[in-house]
């Protein structure tokens, strides 16, 4: 896998602003899309967004709130009027199925390819996307999408030493990880999505030393309170998941619709963790191999 790509496709808690759509996030690899969450507008934002529909190989829900599973049945009812015929594979909660089942039937749609509900974790190609549960008012789950490891860097100079002529044979034995002229495998990249949720043990686990995190900020420190009554995180708690984790880099989304200027979320979390960004709609991402 060479391109890994963030699209955040909706930014906002709860209900969408002038600004920033209610929750949806797609992830880029090497051209094959996986959305995660799809609140109500999601279909608009993939117009806007590089992000291509026909694409998407899988979509995982965090869980059942409206403001991010309301876009699901008009996103699907679209890939059976685009003419998809490939299976489609929907992962989250054991009540995902309930949703998705009634939804298509009392709504008469038919759709025109295979729709496989299932709980994670999931197993792509060159990928694993692993679950945690989230301390939130329902059931709710954290996902991380886990890279395969990547063959060691290739010494050129050692397969010249071992009489080995330059040619195809180097790139068979480079995408072989050959012990003899490769170095240790290197780590898959890593990115944790954690929304919504009170800081949690389980979240700091799933998202142990990742390339990313995205974690929802959605209120200040101002209202930390409303924040544990309502099960939902401050920017400031966020951080900490982010700096316990040991991740390298914070990127805050699911942000309260009372926050026009996000900017002072972002301080109080730098305050704990420095290199933390504000997702803004539509902002991409780019995730470099180490």
């Amino acid at each position: 896998m060479q391109d890994l790509r963030i699209v955040l496709l909706g930014t906002s808690s709860g209900t969408p602003t002038r600004t920033r759509n209610v929750s949806s996030l797609a992830m880029i690899l090497d051209g094959r899309v996986l959305l995660f969450d799809c609140g109500e507008g999601t279909q608009h934002q993939l117009l806007r967004a590089p992000v291509r529909t026909g694409a998407i190989e899988a979509i995982f829900v965090s869980h059942l709130h409206g403001d991010h599973v309301y876009g699901l049945p008009g996103l699907l009812a679209t890939l059976s009027m685009n003419g998809r015929t490939r299976p489609l594979d929907l992962v989250g909660p054991e009540s995902l199925r309930a949703y998705v089942e009634t939804t298509l039937a009392t709504s008469f749609h038919h759709p025109s390819f295979e729709i496989r509900i299932t709980t994670p974790p999931y197993r792509g190609h060159g990928f694993t996307v692993t679950a945690a549960p989230l301390e939130h008012s329902v059931e709710c789950l954290g996902y991380c999408v886990i890279e395969d490891d990547r063959p060691g860097h290739f010494d050129v100079a050692r397969a010249r030493a071992l009489g080995i002529p330059p040619g195809p044979l180097y790139g068979e034995l480079a995408r072989a990880g050959d012990p003899r002229v490769c170095g240790p495998p290197r780590r898959g990249r890593r990115i944790a999505f954690v929304t919504d949720t009170r800081p949690c043990a389980s979240a700091v686990a799933l998202a142990h030393e990742a390339d990313a995190l995205i974690h929802e900020s959605t209120y200040g420190e101002e209202l930390r309170t409303e924040a544990a009554e309502r099960f939902h995180s401050t920017a400031r708690e966020a951080a900490r998941v982010a700096s316990d984790a040991r991740v390298q880099r914070l990127i805050l989304t699911h942000f309260s619709a009372r926050y026009g200027d996000v900017a002072p979320l972002v301080e109080e979390a730098r305050e704990v963790f420095p290199n933390t960004i504000a997702a803004d709609d539509l902002l991409e991402v780019h995730v470099a191999a180490r």
